[in-house]
């Protein structure tokens, strides 16, 4: 029989910066206000949102690489809060990052990268168990045993992130945090890389949260959206209900961006286009901060923040007009 729980919860999570202005003052940047979520075992769930909105914030800080301002993080029903608890669950979950040229380094080979968190945890009784379990890791990737004596200067793109895989797998977590894993690569070398992950997946029970900017391909691999507006969640749901029905106003331009195959439908379609300015982190909008850039903003948006609630099972809007907004998809 399955099992509903989660293998990982965020609850209410805060990361906020201070922000120097001017001599001896600052400002609080909320890089993440108020976000909870959680995932099941085995389950791929989609981060999405534009530049700036928070969501790799939300991913490093799930992994404490932030120390959170406030919020829990919770791995199989066990709050993460000590040093201890934190380097235990460092070996459980691990970080595919954006940028495979800035997050390897360029002065060790390819063996020594990926076998850097062998030697880091000590994984393995002598150098010939080592190598083995490196030469397994490229193979689990697409590269061959001969890369391991080259430098990552010698590779392109689409090989550099399979390195980075491959030594985000080197710890066999059960979570990955994919930082937007293929923003930086050619479209041709993205579909062989998201076509990896779904193997990887199958073959290793993997849990991912996958943070991208590209909805089409957040909803390609993702089981549930989660869709983030300057450090806050706007709306949750299953992939293919939120892509065909989105609910929050937000949720509907982002969806109405996306380009479509048919050109008869893409000609009949009416694109949703969002009047105004992103606002500052920095001097954030009373209420709801979606609402400066929302023709359904109403009086309320501006006192008062919406609560992300439950419309129906499954899908989680923080919106006060959504029953408006329905009635007008």
């Amino acid at each position: 029989m399955e099992n509903n729980n989660p293998i990982l919860e965020v609850k209410n999570l805060k990361m906020y910066f201070d922000i120097p202005d001017g001599l001896f003052k600052s400002k609080t940047l909320k890089a993440v206000d108020d976000v909870s979520f959680a995932i099941k075992k085995g389950e791929t769930l989609g981060l999405v949102g534009e530049s700036g909105c928070g969501k790799t914030t939300v991913g490093r800080t799930l992994m404490y690489l932030y120390k959170p301002t406030s919020g829990e993080v919770i791995f199989k029903g066990k709050p993460i809060k000590t040093k201890s608890d934190i380097k235990e669950f460092r070996k459980s979950i691990q970080m595919v990052f954006q940028d495979p040229y800035s997050s390897l380094d360029p002065r060790m080979t390819v063996s020594d990268i990926i076998g850097e968190p062998l030697d880091v945890y000590h994984l393995y009784k002598d150098k010939k168990e080592r190598q083995e379990k490196i030469n397994k890791l490229m193979d689990a990737v697409g590269l061959s045993q001969d890369h391991g004596t080259r430098y990552v200067h010698e590779f392109s793109g689409g090989q550099r992130q399979r390195i980075g895989i491959a030594r985000a797998l080197a710890m066999d977590p059960e979570i990955l945090v994919c930082d937007e894993p293929v923003s930086a690569l050619d479209v041709s070398i993205q579909a062989q890389v998201i076509n990896m992950f779904e193997d990887l997946q199958k073959e290793r029970g993997l849990t991912y949260l996958f943070i991208a900017h590209d909805i089409s391909v957040v909803k390609h691999i993702s089981n549930r959206i989660v869709v983030m507006y300057l450090g806050k969640v706007m709306e949750v749901g299953p992939s293919d209900d939120l892509y065909h029905n989105p609910l929050h106003p937000y949720s509907i331009s982002l969806l109405s961006a996306v380009p479509i195959a048919d050109p008869k439908s893409e000609r009949k379609r009416q694109r949703v286009v969002l009047e105004g300015d992103v606002p500052s982190p920095l001097n954030m909008p009373s209420g709801c901060p979606f609402r400066t850039r929302c023709k359904y903003a109403s009086e309320k948006c501006a006192e008062q923040t919406p609560e992300l609630k439950e419309i129906k099972p499954g899908r989680f809007v923080a919106c006060h007009n959504v029953g408006v907004i329905d009635k007008t998809l």
